[in-house]
């Protein structure tokens, strides 16, 4: 056939054969870039962040490329592209508006690579309740793995206008807050005495006080009077651990020891109660009605 719209099929197969060899080169390209880079502890035992969106980068590369060269031996698809040429200008204005979205998701990406706000493998807080562990960095979104492992995946942009908690950036040391309310009745300096021993024999904890804070005779572990509760009395220890794992591994074995020797101790924690004063006294029942009178 003879007509523009006529595809010839050597033609039509050697497009397929493009388009299949840009997915077989598009795969081999990822499993050596994962396997001699990715997992190369000389370039990535660090901070894998940079190397992990530069894969991404150059596999969109390589699908554009295939997939633009399968399209131009195809003669009906080029000449058909030249006639749509006078209505360029509407298709250019929506393609735009279709990708604008996809557009500032992959800028904010950029930028997030650029500036670094987070890296793969820290530990991020998002929106007070998103809590996890950034697992890859995409053109398009960000993959948090949470702590029942599983993937949470936001957007560039929005991860880019949002205020993030990162634990591991800077120094990795956390301070854990340990709070325990007692009763009103309880020996204050006893219970602040038993979360302090406590915290030093645990094996967790590390001393950040400096050098000169060691030769003012500061306390290692310091424990202080918070606040007054409705029913109880608030303590609280600031405790140091090396990293936010060990931290909360601390935290939640520090309560466990604390309650144990406050037992022992004799040291309440009280539960929430209120007494009730009645200003008036209760009415007595009333008095039974009198029966009527017989006819």
């Amino acid at each position: 056939m003879n007509s523009i719209i006529a595809i010839d099929i050597v033609t039509l197969l050697f497009s397929a054969g493009i388009i299949a060899l840009t997915f077989l080169v598009a795969y081999l390209f990822r499993r050596f870039f994962n396997r001699f880079i990715l997992n190369s502890t000389r370039l990535v035992k660090n901070d894998p962040t940079n190397y992990k969106f530069l894969k991404h980068v150059l596999s969109s590369i390589i699908y554009v490329v295939g997939f633009s060269m399968a399209i131009y031996r195809i003669e009906a698809l080029q000449v058909l592209a030249s006639s749509m040429l006078a209505g360029a200008g509407i298709l250019a204005v929506a393609v735009g508006f279709a990708s604008q979205a996809a557009l500032s998701n992959v800028i904010s990406g950029l930028f997030l690579i650029i500036f670094k706000p987070y890296r793969i493998n820290d530990r991020v807080t998002i929106r007070d309740n998103l809590r996890g562990i950034v697992e890859d960095i995409t053109l398009r979104h960000t993959v948090i793995r949470d702590f029942e492992n599983r993937r949470i995946i936001i957007p560039n942009t929005v991860m880019s206008d949002e205020v993030i908690v990162n634990a591991d950036m800077g120094e990795e040391k956390v301070c854990r807050f340990v709070e325990v309310g007692i009763s009103y009745d309880s020996d204050i300096a006893k219970a602040r005495q038993i979360m302090q021993e406590e915290a030093m024999k645990h094996p967790l904890h590390i001393d950040n006080r400096k050098p000169e804070q060691i030769e003012e005779g500061l306390d290692e572990i310091s424990v202080r009077l918070i606040s007054f509760g409705d029913s109880s009395v608030n303590l609280r220890a600031w405790v140091w651990a090396a990293n936010q794992a060990d931290g909360f591994t601390m935290h939640c074995e520090l309560l466990e020891s604390i309650k144990a020797r406050f037992d022992a101790e004799g040291i309440e924690i009280p539960f929430p109660y209120r007494t009730l004063v009645f200003k008036n006294s209760l009415t007595p029942d009333k008095k039974e009605e009198a029966e009527p009178e017989h006819l």
